[in-house]
């Protein structure tokens, strides 16, 4: 719950602590320590869903081809084909998006079903308000002009059709943030009053979830809607992977444990978690290096971009109890 306000204070602390300057060369890398140790981060957490997806054989059996077959397809025709390359990476920078916040949503669900409440109740407005949460700030406010432009940039290398969109969404810029904060005010008045019915009809109100989404909701209006891109990406980034390792963990680390046959002791536990991390960091840290300049472990990196944000949408599930 505090990994939100974490990561505006680590955002805050870039600029004076002199991360943002360019590093030596470092296998490669030329650049920002900070951007080096976000994309690392960021790189990171996305290779830890194998620990969820592959390594938990209840979860694996369930979808064997989805692990095995769908990566290895979608490897080969990256590797072949540009065009193809270049759509999915397009693709991965509006999943990320979409998946970020179906990644809070699935957390404050949780904190729902631990306070006892049906898992049903209010799933949709939870859905559309952390949609909101992380698009309107983005749509409506200082980013939306990086994310296309980033996104032209890829394309540019095999079609000009949309150089012109960054342009057109700067001229509307304005109207944007007036549109998406005005659908901000009338939505969270409904949700609220949503949740007020449902708390007179019994609903428990979790507190936890509460924080999580107050704190998430200013973290993402405050960087992603005010602050350079740079630094909303590592804000933003930041409390997600943090999160996303402290799930995994939680659901992940007896099983890991076993895997790799260590006592069940506090040592044990310590190494296994020191493992997963290591393990993780070091895929983060080449993919980030000497992989940005290699074409096929550029194809894998975006693979398990990809496989990350499809697969956690089905492999956490507080309704079919798999979490």
């Amino acid at each position: 719950m505090g990994a939100p306000l974490l990561a505006l204070v680590l955002g805050a602390l870039v600029e004076p602590s002199g991360l943002d300057k360019d590093l030596p060369s470092f296998l490669g890398y030329v650049g920002p320590a900070s951007v080096l140790f976000m994309g690392a981060f960021v790189a990171a957490h996305l290779v830890l869903v194998l620990a969820r997806s592959h390594l938990n054989a209840s979860v694996f059996r369930r979808h064997p081809y989805r692990f095995t077959v769908v990566p290895i397809a979608l490897f080969l025709a990256i590797a072949l084909s540009k065009p193809l390359l270049v759509a999915v990476a397009v693709l991965s920078i509006w999943w990320d998006v979409y998946h970020s916040s179906l990644q809070t949503f699935g957390l404050g669900r949780i904190y729902d079903q631990r306070r006892g409440n049906d898992v049903e109740v209010g799933r949709r407005w939870d859905f559309a308000l952390n949609l909101l949460l992380y698009t309107g700030p983005i749509l409506g406010g200082a980013s939306l002009l990086p994310h296309l432009q980033n996104s032209v940039k890829l394309t540019a290398v095999v079609t000009h059709f949309f150089d012109h969109v960054p342009a057109r969404a700067s001229e509307h810029e304005q109207l944007l943030a007036w549109i998406f904060g005005a659908l901000g005010v009338v939505f969270l008045a409904a949700y609220f009053g949503a949740y007020v019915r449902y708390a007179r009809a019994g609903y428990r109100v979790s507190w936890q979830k509460v924080t999580l989404l107050v704190t998430t909701g200013l973290c993402s209006l405050f960087a992603w809607g005010f602050n350079a891109f740079g630094e909303a990406f590592l804000i933003m980034n930041f409390f997600h992977a943090l999160q996303y390792f402290g799930i995994v963990w939680w659901a992940e680390g007896e099983n890991l444990r076993q895997r790799l046959r260590l006592p069940s002791t506090r040592l044990g536990k310590a190494i296994a978690l020191s493992t997963l991390v290591w393990v993780c960091a070091l895929y983060g840290l080449l993919t980030k290096t000497v992989g940005e300049s290699i074409h096929l472990v550029t194809c894998l990196a975006l693979v398990i971009s990809i496989m990350h944000f499809w697969y956690d949408g089905f492999v956490w599930s507080v309704r079919k109890n798999m979490v």
